[in-house]
C-alpha cells in the first residue's frame, strides 16, 4: 500500500512510541488503563482496533487463532505479532489464541484479560471468517460455520464479561456488523445472516445492560483486507479504504465519554463517519376492521407499494413496478 494508506496505523504506532520514550503510555488517552479484548485482532480491521485502543492507553488481549479466511489453520500466529508491535512501541498486550465458535474457550478470552490485568471494561466482537456461496450452491457446513464465528462468537464473549462488568458497573462493549446483514449482499447468505443477527443482540443488550453502565453499538466498518482485496484485482485501493480509518470510531465508542451513545449503528463511508437509521415502519395502511386478501392486492402498490425500500448495495431493477 501507499504510504497515505497506512498514516493511521502509523500514527497509533508513534503515539505509543512517543509514550514509551517519555516513560508512560498515553496518560492522557481515552482509555488509559483500561483493560480491552479485541477479538479476530491478528490481521486487518481487528489489528488496527488493537493498535489504536493501546495507543489510547489500553491494555490489550489480541485474540486470533490465525485461521485463514474460510477457518481452516495456518499455523501463523498473528496475535503474538501484534502484541510484539504494540510491545515494542511502549504498550502492554498479552496474545489469546482461543476460538470465539466455542463457549468455555470464549471464556478463556476474558479470563486472558481478568488474570493479566485485573479485569474487562472493554469487548470489541471483531472475530469473522467467510465462505460465500449462493444460497443453491451453500452446504450446511458453510452456513454453521460462520455462524458459529461471528453471531455465536459474539454471544460467548459477551456473556462471559457482561457479569463482570456488571459487578463493575461499567464495560463497553461494541460489536462489528456489517451492510451484508444491514442491506444484503450476493452470495453472502451466511455472513448476511450473522451480521444482521449482530445488530439484533447489539439492540437487545443495550436495553439490558445500560442500567449498569454498560453500553453496546455496533459498526459496520469498511476498508481492504483479506475479505476484500480481490475487488480491486491488482490495482492500488485508494487511500479511503485504509482499514485503520475505523479505529479512532471504535475507541471512542469504548471510552468513558461514549456513555450517552449505546444501541446504536454506525458505520463508515469513505473519510466519514455513520449512523445508521434502525428498522422502523415508515408507512401504513389502514381500514377498520381489516382487509381481504383482495382488498390488499387492489391498494398496496397505491399505499406500501410506493414506499419499498431497496436490499443489497444499489436499487432492484423491479422495486416498486407494477406489470
Amino acid at each position: 500500500m501507499v504510504a497515505q494508506m497506512v498514516q493511521p496505523r502509523a500514527q497509533c504506532l508513534t503515539r505509543l512510541s512517543e509514550n514509551a520514550r517519555a516513560g508512560t503510555v498515553s496518560p492522557m488517552g481515552l482509555l488509559d488503563g483500561r483493560s480491552a479484548v479485541v477479538t479476530g485482532a491478528g490481521r486487518g480491521i481487528g489489528r488496527d482496533i488493537a493498535l489504536c485502543l493501546a495507543a489510547e492507553g489500553a491494555k490489550v488481549v489480541v485474540n486470533d487463532v490465525g485461521v485463514s479466511l474460510g477457518g481452516e489453520g495456518t499455523g501463523e500466529d498473528p496475535a503474538a505479532q501484534v502484541c510484539k508491535e504494540i510491545e515494542a512501541a511502549g504498550g502492554n498486550a498479552v496474545p489469546n489464541h482461543d476460538s470465539v465458535s466455542d463457549f468455555e474457550a470464549a471464556g478463556r478470552i476474558i479470563a486472558t484479560a481478568v488474570d493479566n490485568f485485573g479485569g474487562i471494561d472493554i469487548v470489541v466482537n471483531n472475530a469473522g471468517i467467510v465462505r460465500d456461496r449462493t444460497l443453491v450452491k451453500m452446504d450446511e457446513a458453510d452456513y454453521d460455520a460462520v455462524i458459529a464465528v461471528h453471531q455465536k462468537g459474539t454471544f460467548n464473549t459477551v456473556r462471559h464479561a457482561a457479569p463482570l462488568m456488571k459487578d463493575a458497573g461499567y464495560g463497553r462493549i461494541v460489536n462489528i456488523t456489517s451492510s451484508a446483514g444491514l442491506r444484503g449482499n450476493f452470495g453472502q447468505t451466511n455472513y448476511g445472516a450473522a451480521k444482521a443477527a449482530i445488530m439484533g443482540m447489539t439492540f437487545v443488550w443495550a436495553l439490558e445492560l445500560g442500567k449498569y453502565g454498560i453500553t453496546v453499538n455496533a459498526v459496520a466498518p469498511a476498508g481492504v483486507t483479506r475479505m476484500t482485496e480481490n475487488l480491486y484485482k491488482g490495482t492500488e485501493p485508494p487511500a479511503d479504504q485504509d482499514p485503520a480509518l475505523n479505529a479512532p470510531l471504535i475507541a471512542f465508542l469504548a471510552s468513558e465519554g461514549a456513555s450517552y451513545v449505546n444501541g446504536q449503528v454506525l458505520g463508515r463511508t469513505g473519510f466519514g463517519y455513520t449512523l445508521f437509521q434502525t428498522p422502523r415502519q415508515i408507512a401504513t395502511m389502514w381500514r377498520e376492521g381489516g382487509w381481504t386478501p383482495q382488498e390488499v392486492a387492489d391498494h398496496f402498490h397505491e399505499v406500501l407499494g410506493q414506499h419499498l425500500q431497496p436490499v443489497g448495495m444499489g436499487d432492484h431493477p423491479l422495486l416498486g413496478k407494477k406489470d
